[in-house]
């Protein structure tokens, strides 16, 4: 069976109504990213930060995987598919997929401050009086700004033994996640879903642009596959 990695981002998301914070209207509206998203911001209000990712918790309730999420898993009837996400929801893995890497962390998870292994399943809300079992302040297992990205290597890894590349939901701005498609195996093809692709066509070969949003986008793609 081959191996079909996707590597997918905010746009895949958005279309559930979670908000996007590179959209004018987005997720750090009112507020600075690294007031929010930055081990300096954690240091300098805590109460801040935890409230932001309270709320962004509370939204990951409302929504529900969309089509593309549900695709992707129905993708597994065909290939071997492993799941890379920029994103922090859990919609994923609530749409089907059996195998999903998350880049930048989990909302519904927390960690010890002191221990960045010592991670928690959590689903409500997370307050400064909230600590592991060592006493220690719990905090988003969230990739901020600034902080390693410790599942790349792994990330590396699935991308390097692909027999296809999907990309969806994602700009291919942010790094390091955007420097995936350089380990994918010479020869092997890269689907990319946008209904914007902001990259050279010829910049990959066996490049094929699927100018679509994610849902009906990954409809093509399984016509196409």
């Amino acid at each position: 069976m081959k191996k079909l990695v996707v590597l997918t981002g905010a746009g895949i998301s958005a279309e559930s109504g979670v908000k996007t914070f590179r959209d004018s209207g987005g997720l750090w509206e009112g507020h600075d990213v690294m007031e929010v998203a930055s081990p300096q911001g954690w240091a300098k209000n805590p109460e801040l930060v935890l409230d932001f990712y309270n709320q962004r918790r509370r939204q990951l309730k409302e929504v529900a995987p969309n089509e593309a999420h549900k695709s992707i898993a129905q993708l597994e009837d065909r290939f071997d598919v492993q799941v890379i996400t920029q994103n922090v929801d859990d919609l994923h893995e609530r749409g089907g997929s059996s195998k999903v890497l998350h880049l930048h962390g989990e909302l519904l998870k927390v960690r010890s401050i002191d221990d960045e292994h010592d991670i928690y399943d959590w689903t409500n809300d997370l307050s400064l009086s909230d600590t592991c079992k060592n006493g220690h302040q719990l905090r988003p297992h969230i990739v901020w700004f600034g902080e390693a990205v410790p599942m790349m290597s792994f990330a590396i890894d699935l991308v390097s033994e692909a027999d296809i590349l999907v990309v969806v939901g994602t700009s291919l701005q942010v790094y390091p996640a955007a420097g995936l498609l350089h380990y994918l195996p010479e020869g092997k093809p890269i689907y990319l879903i946008d209904p914007k692709p902001g990259i050279n066509p010829h910049a990959f070969p066996n490049l094929h642009i699927i100018p679509e949003k994610a849902t009906t986008g990954i409809q093509k793609l399984m016509d196409m596959l």
